[in-house]
């Protein structure tokens, strides 16, 4: 297997609903060891999950590597205050301690010009109160979808508990170069989501390898700046019921690890 074996993972969004003991059977056994956990209330893992709750997903999970828990706060959005932000946020924190994740994942969703500001704001006060060993990761997306906009808050926010997510297609749709959104995104990159769609309008995915995000050049661009973390399929199954079974998707992902030696 080629150099990323070993350090490939999954997002529950591929598999919504799915209970614990299975989602912890395809990380066990299909290569893909590391986890993303969707936090809603329509998976097994939330933020009103009861302290026996948690433990009991912990148990679940041993043997796998649970790298985060995918929250949708909006750390840029105007539709919420700051003091309601950062409680959402300090409470995905603590339930990504409570199951050994190293950080929650937080989006942008700025809704206007003053969305940089929130969002620095926000992430610093966020920062000084969560848990230990747990990081914030702040995703390409939404309103800012490239490296160089995530980089212009993370510069700012200037904490090392606040960190990035390359999510492979956002920079790439958005027109960013990937030499452009390695550059920006270096100093903080925490984790990269991978995944691919027939071109930069379809939000389809299609099994790795099968579209045009350029994978293999943001790959060799991650690994040529030092970056020694995982790779997460994002496999948008809930979003798209109509694709594979994320089963499927990870076999298909395994072949294409492979092929990247080729």
């Amino acid at each position: 297997m080629p150099w990323i074996s070993g350090r490939l993972a999954f997002s529950t969004l591929g598999c919504p609903g799915l209970p614990l003991p299975e989602v912890a059977e395809l990380a066990l056994h299909t290569g893909w060891r590391g986890i993303e956990l969707r936090s809603a209330p329509d998976e097994p893992v939330h933020v009103g999950l009861s302290a026996a709750g948690r433990r009991a997903a912990a148990e679940t999970l041993e043997g796998a590597e649970v790298l985060c828990v995918a929250s949708y706060v909006k750390v840029a959005s105007g539709k919420i205050d700051d003091e309601r932000c950062v409680a959402d946020l300090l409470a995905e924190a603590a339930l990504a301690a409570d199951l050994g994740a190293r950080a929650v994942r937080v989006f942008p969703g700025g809704d206007d010009e003053h969305g940089d500001a929130r969002a620095i704001g926000r992430l610093r006060s966020a920062a000084a109160q969560l848990p230990g060993g747990v990081e914030i990761w702040l995703e390409t997306h939404d309103s800012h979808p490239r490296g160089e906009d995530v980089r212009r808050v993370l510069s700012q926010v200037d904490d090392p508990r606040v960190r990035a997510i390359w999510d492979a297609r956002h920079p790439w749709a958005a027109g960013e170069a990937v030499a452009d959104t390695q550059r920006a995104l270096a100093p903080w990159l925490a984790h990269v989501q991978v995944k691919d769609n027939a071109d930069a309008v379809d939000k389809t995915p299609v099994l790795l390898g099968a579209g045009a995000v350029p994978l293999r050049e943001i790959l060799r661009a991650v690994e040529g700046g030092g970056y020694d973390g995982w790779y997460s399929l994002e496999w948008e199954r809930k979003w798209h019921p109509g694709i594979p079974p994320l089963a499927d998707a990870l076999a298909a992902g395994n072949d294409w690890v492979r092929s990247l030696d080729d």
